[in-house]
C-alpha cells in the first residue's frame, strides 16, 4: 500500500511540476502568458484567498445543495424504478428508451433544452438529476436481478415479512452495485451540474464564478475554482461512500 501511495504522490508530484514548467515557458515566451496559463503556486494562492471570503463558502453551498439534491433525487427514483422494472418486465421495456437516450445525448443539449422550461436556478438539480439516473437504474436493476434466489425462496417458505426480506436479503447484495453507481454518478452529477451553472449561469453559483473569471481572463481564478470543483466532488463522494459502507455493514451483520 505504501509503494502504491509513493507512486501516486510522485505522479502528482511530476505532472505538478510539468504543469509549472509549462506556466514558466509561457510566462518567459509571451508579454502575457500568465492569461494563458497560470501556474500551480499562483492558483494555489488564489484558491487560499478565496478560501477565506464568505461568498466562496456561499458559492460552494448553493452549487453544492443543488447538485447533491439531484443526486439524492436521482438515487430515490431510480431506486424505486429498478424495483418496478424488476417485478414487472413491461415497465422495464417502457424505461429502456428514455434510459438509452440519456445516456447518449450529450449534456450540453439537456441543457440547453432545459432552460427553455426551467430557469436557472433549477437547472442544476434537473441536469444532475438526469445524469445519474441512468447509471444508478441499470446497476440497482441488476443488483436486484443477481440477488440469489434461494435466499428468496427460503424467506417465502418461512412467511418472511417483506421489509426484513429488503434488509436481509436484498440489501446486502444490491449495495455493491449501488456503490459502484453512486461513485461514478458522484463526479457525473458534478461535472454535469457545474456545467449547468457555466451556460445557465444562477447567481452566486461556482459555475458562474467559473465563467465569469474566464470573460475576464482571470486565470488564476479560473484554476482556483476548478480545484474547489475537484476538491468538493472528492470530499463528499468519500463521505458518501462511507456511509453506505456503514449501512453494508450492519445489513451484513
Amino acid at each position: 500500500m505504501a509503494r502504491k501511495n509513493g507512486l501516486r504522490l510522485r505522479a502528482v508530484a511530476f505532472w505538478l511540476l510539468v504543469w509549472q514548467l509549462g506556466a514558466m515557458a509561457l510566462a518567459a515566451a509571451y508579454p502575457h502568458g500568465g492569461l494563458l496559463l497560470a501556474s500551480p503556486l499562483a492558483s494555489l494562492w488564489r484558491l487560499g484567498e478565496l478560501a477565506v471570503t464568505a461568498a466562496f463558502w456561499r458559492a460552494v453551498a448553493w452549487s453544492a445543495c443543488r447538485i447533491l439534491g439531484g443526486f439524492l433525487l436521482s438515487c430515490l427514483t431510480a431506486a424505486a424504478l429498478a424495483a418496478l422494472a424488476a417485478r414487472y418486465p413491461l415497465a422495464e421495456e417502457l424505461l429502456a428508451p428514455p434510459t438509452a437516450a440519456v445516456k447518449a445525448t450529450p449534456v450540453a443539449s439537456f441543457i440547453i433544452l432545459a432552460l427553455v422550461w426551467l430557469d436557472s436556478r433549477r437547472l442544476p438539480v434537473f441536469i444532475a438529476f438526469l445524469m445519474v439516473f441512468p447509471t444508478v437504474y441499470l446497476n440497482l436493476l441488476e443488483g436486484i436481478r443477481q440477488t440469489d434466489g434461494r435466499l428468496l425462496e427460503m424467506a417465502r417458505v418461512f412467511h418472511v415479512p417483506p421489509a426484513r426480506q429488503l434488509w436481509g436479503i436484498y440489501l446486502p447484495q444490491v449495495l455493491p452495485y449501488f456503490r459502484s453507481a453512486a461513485s461514478l454518478g458522484l463526479g457525473l452529477c458534478w461535472k454535469a451540474g457545474i456545467a449547468a451553472e457555466v451556460i445557465g449561469l444562477p447567481a452566486g453559483s461556482m459555475g458562474e464564478r467559473l465563467y465569469t473569471a474566464k470573460i475576464y481572463f482571470q486565470t488564476p481564478d479560473l484554476f482556483a475554482w476548478t480545484a474547489a470543483v475537484v476538491a468538493v466532488s472528492a470530499v463528499f463522494e468519500r463521505l458518501f461512500l462511507k456511509l453506505v459502507d456503514a449501512v453494508a455493514g450492519k445489513a451484513a451483520a
